[in-house]
């Protein structure tokens, strides 16, 4: 076989009939996935969710089928960006097949992409999460034994340098400058600035700043030391399929042990709306470990699977529930099952996170519901 050769400088075709066109072979992961929506009847479905968020009259937006799908390729595919999303989409056959989107058809931009999602509110959102929880029970891909609850901070698309006070309205900036003034300094300059806030202690409270494009997040300190406005995403995995059974969203200052509950009871409402009538035990670790969380859990008959922080010699007095709660536990996470639920937990609850920290891109509250709503698909 002679060896074949590029040639750069051919030319071009001035009409291609649509039969002459390459085709694609298809991703058999794709297709699989459009046989099981197009059996759960996804499009119609989705379309009902969405129909009273859009205009009656006007130009035709992307079909919400499509919108949910090009989320789905950014999820599977770790891209990180609407424009990201909109390239891949338009250059590749395969996942133009898996849109339903012919060859003669232009495939949605990024600027219609983050319009259209934007409009959808968190409630539609919701809507399609529950709508893929019931898809993935019919194919009994719940097991819904056991639960892993874990959480972690994402960085918010708001910066620091724009949060206004609560209280006036003013930036950061004009904030120090009446500070300076107040201390005789009448024209500060940015070095005066800078070493007056130096000094200034709890400078970044969220009960006197917020951010005027997203009040949702908060001033927060990240798991690698840095401050940035951020969220904290909670999630209930089970731990039989890596499915995601509940998602709850947070500001990014609350503490594992007062998000917790949320987390557990919506993760109980999903599983009892999907018929399963025995409650999951539940597996975290040490961060949601604590009198209130073991008290709770032992008030609601909730089977408790919490790594325990070595805290010493405990005094009970007064707190009979908390001390019942704390040692069935503690029994239970010693045992061979807790040992092998605890490694579950490591292994699949964690794992839901990787896309979200991967890519850092969220903009908000609604769209982080966005992406979470569909990872269980």
């Amino acid at each position: 076989m002679a060896i074949g050769k590029r040639d750069s400088e051919r030319q071009e075709e001035l009409f291609v009939p649509t039969v002459d066109l390459a085709r694609s072979p298809g991703h058999i992961f794709y297709e699989r996935l459009n046989e099981v929506l197009a059996k759960a009847d996804f499009d119609r479905v989705v379309e009902e969710l969405c129909e009273q968020l859009y205009a009656k009259r006007g130009r035709p937006g992307i079909a919400p089928g499509i919108y949910f799908r090009m989320l789905l390729i950014g999820y599977f595919e770790g891209i990180d960006s609407d424009r990201g999303i909109a390239w891949r989409c338009s250059d590749s056959l395969s996942v133009r097949s898996f849109l339903g989107l012919p060859l003669t058809a232009k495939t949605p931009d990024h600027s219609s992409l983050t319009r259209i999602r934007q409009r959808l509110t968190p409630e539609v959102h919701e809507a399609v999460f529950r709508f893929v929880l019931q898809v993935l029970s019919d194919h009994d891909l719940l097991d819904a034994d056991s639960i892993g609850v874990d959480g972690t901070t994402l960085e918010a698309n708001a910066a620091l340098k724009s949060i206004v006070r609560r209280k006036g309205g003013d930036s950061y900036k004009e904030y120090l400058k009446k500070l300076a003034k107040e201390m005789g300094i009448e024209e500060p300059t940015q070095e005066d600035l800078s070493k007056l806030d130096r000094k200034r202690k709890k400078k970044g409270s969220n009960a006197d700043w917020e951010h005027p494009q997203d009040p949702d997040a908060h001033i927060t300190k990240m798991k690698n030391g840095s401050t940035h406005m951020a969220y904290k995403s909670e999630h209930g995995v089970d731990l039989g399929s890596g499915a995601i059974v509940a998602v709850t969203l947070h500001p990014g200052t609350k503490g594992d042990t007062s998000t917790v509950y949320e987390t557990m009871l919506d993760t109980c409402k999903n599983l009892a709306d999907l018929g399963k009538e025995d409650m999951p035990k539940f597996v975290a670790d040490k961060g949601y470990h604590s009198n209130e969380t073991m008290k709770f859990m032992e008030e609601t008959e909730l089977e408790s699977y919490f790594a325990e922080p070595n805290r010493g010699k405990r005094n009970w007095e007064g707190k009979e529930i908390e001390k019942k709660g704390t040692l069935a536990n503690r029994a239970r996470i010693q045992s061979d099952e807790g040992k092998a639920l605890m490694r579950l937990r490591a292994e699949k609850a964690e794992r839901s996170f990787a896309h979200c920290l991967e890519t850092d891109r969220f903009a908000s509250h609604s769209e982080l519901l966005t992406y979470r709503s569909l990872a269980a698909a």
